[in-house]
């Protein structure tokens, strides 16, 4: 069997040096585990631009469509702030998303227990939670047309974005999150505004109809999106699985985020329909930004980039029992006290960098053996 292929993408500001300390967990599976990885590495956002001109060059798009994933640190910065939109660095994220069709984004929100207090809720609201947030990807108001700035008869700028929705596409990722939820507590609340937006109406219809259909077996409530934000904030571990559209997925997810204290200990999948071995096209990355103001300074957490490491093994690479050791390896340290400065706070704890964070995991990985 041909070794699994990972291609690399560090990105801009701290993704380097988060993505250095995964490329260490890597080669820990290669030595100690026997799990070899063939992994390449190429340029994304303002790092493709400054190489290239370009937030993402054809050849690593070719090259991100033949890998069985990609895992992607982060995009951005203020010095990119004045490009044209279409060279934006998150350009490059987007079209990743969006020729690869990865139209499921996985978001878990799991809050380690040795950071409960961390979170702005009560240790009760958050100790022990674990849901997973669904959003759609590649269509709704990011992608539809027509869209754009212009000038109206009476002089004024008007600002358009479309919300658009077929139902294939919603059908598609309310099988992903059914499936998901087959997996772990049997629960789908499926979040949109059906009140007030025709693509809400449909997005009720299509998942009740997808559920009746196919997975009866699983517990289906719905939910409009601004009350699924409150009741996040109010008591989160009523859910399981939530399946909701791009737009109010992206803002779900944020707040689901904040949930757990810290955005440096957030990843996320994307995955898309199977590939020829079998595999979906899949693109694994951290929540957080490129955090300009820290990088080069070796401040940055990188558990949420090894987390999102610990997704490619359990949903690209069949290998539940080792994402198990990683995420259990994370938690030890966690629970040693060890922390980056982001994670410093009411317990203290011992102040450690980047590298130090990333020592500390491979040593709770060693110990696992």
């Amino acid at each position: 069997m041909s070794n699994l292929s990972l291609l690399i993408l560090p990105g801009d500001g701290i993704g380097p040096e988060v993505m250095a300390e995964v490329r260490r967990i890597i080669d820990w599976y290669g030595d100690k585990r026997g799990l070899v990885f063939d992994v390449s590495e190429d340029l994304v956002g303002g790092a493709a631009y400054d190489a290239s001109g370009t937030p993402l060059t054809d050849a690593t798009m070719a090259r991100a469509q033949q890998v069985d994933a990609v895992l992607l640190g982060a995009v951005g910065g203020p010095k990119y702030d004045d490009l044209d939109f279409s060279l934006k660095p998150e350009r490059g994220l987007l079209r990743l998303r969006k020729e690869m069709d990865l139209f499921a984004n996985l978001r878990p929100a799991q809050c380690f227990d040795a950071l409960a207090d961390f979170s702005s809720l009560k240790r009760e609201v958050v100790a022990g939670l674990d849901i997973m947030i669904v959003r759609e990807l590649t269509s709704g108001i990011y992608f539809g047309e027509p869209r754009g700035i212009t000038t109206n008869a009476d002089g004024e700028r008007e600002g358009v974005n479309t919300q658009r929705y077929t139902e294939s596409e919603i059908a598609r990722v309310a099988r992903s999150a059914f499936e998901l939820a087959r997996k772990r507590g049997n629960k789908v609340c499926s979040m949109e505004k059906a009140n007030v937006m025709e693509s809400g109406i449909l997005w009720r219809e299509v998942v009740s109809e997808v559920h009746a259909a196919e997975y009866s077996d699983v517990a289906l409530s719905h939910m409009y999106a601004d009350a699924g934000g409150m009741q996040l904030c109010r008591w989160p571990k009523q859910f399981d699985v939530i399946v909701t559209d791009n737009l109010f997925g992206d803002l779900l997810s944020d707040v689901a985020a904040m949930l757990t204290g810290s955005l440096g200990m957030l990843p996320s999948a994307s995955l898309g329909a199977p590939m020829a071995n079998g595999r979906p096209r899949a693109m694994y990355e951290p929540v957080h930004g490129s955090a300009p103001d820290i990088a080069g300074q070796g401040k940055a957490n990188p558990i949420a980039c090894i987390l999102s490491f610990a997704m490619a093994l359990r949903y690209s690479f069949d290998q539940g029992g080792e994402a198990d050791r990683l995420e259990a390896a994370i938690e030890k340290v966690l629970a040693d006290g060890l922390r980056t400065p982001d994670l410093m706070g009411p317990d203290g704890g011992t102040p450690v960098g980047t590298t130090q964070m990333g020592d500390a995991i491979l040593a709770a990985l060693d110990a696992s053996l």
